[in-house]
């Protein structure tokens, strides 16, 4: 499949191992991905981003990012179902953190001793393995030959999630990128699925 991935595409891919590598995470996500394409320039998801507002408002994104990596990686819809059945995140993430320390809930939380990583090489998660294929899907429905870094970013928002979540929490939703890109509506739109 790599094989297809334009050299834009590709350079998010590399952009966000390299996120992942300051972050000091074990593993490249969705979130990395979203991080490198706001890396970009003069492509359209830079276009996108600047249209909708976006890149004046990075500061904003990564804060949300980061309180979902506070919260152990849930969405906002996650706490909020959570809630209805009388699980309450916010109080579970302040007990936890004055027992164990500001963000002992974050995925890449260590207990303060320096991470030993037997490889150097960062896998990608299931779900960022996921958006990848789902890029290509998103190419191939819109008659496209090669994978670019609008698929990559039309695929973070085509299924529940938190970097989706935060991404239409700024005004970015499939729809309004597809619009924001291409102009019109999209030829077959993925279902969304996780």
């Amino acid at each position: 499949m790599f094989e297809r991935f334009s050299e834009g595409a590709r350079s998010v891919v590399t952009g966000a191992v390299g996120h992942a590598e300051r972050l000091d995470a074990d593993t490249v996500t969705d979130e990395h991905m979203l991080l490198a394409l706001l890396d970009r320039e003069g492509t359209r998801a830079s276009f996108a981003f600047a249209s909708l507002g976006i890149r004046d408002r990075r500061t904003s994104v990564e804060h949300a990012l980061a309180d979902a990596r506070r919260r152990g990686g849930l969405s906002k819809a996650d706490a909020e179902a959570l809630a209805g059945i009388g699980i309450d995140v916010g109080r579970i993430v302040s007990k936890v953190e004055e027992t164990h320390g500001e963000g002992a809930l974050r995925a890449d939380a260590t207990d303060g001793r320096p991470r030993r990583r037997r490889f150097a090489r960062r896998g990608f998660t299931p779900g960022a393995k996921g958006t990848l294929e789902k890029s290509l899907r998103i190419a191939v429905g819109r008659g496209d030959r090669h994978i670019g870094d609008e698929h990559i970013l039309l695929a973070l928002t085509a299924g529940p999630g938190v970097v989706a979540e935060v991404l239409a929490d700024h005004g970015a939703t499939y729809g309004t990128l597809e619009r924001t890109m291409f102009g019109g509506t999209p030829p077959s739109a993925p279902p969304a699925t996780g």
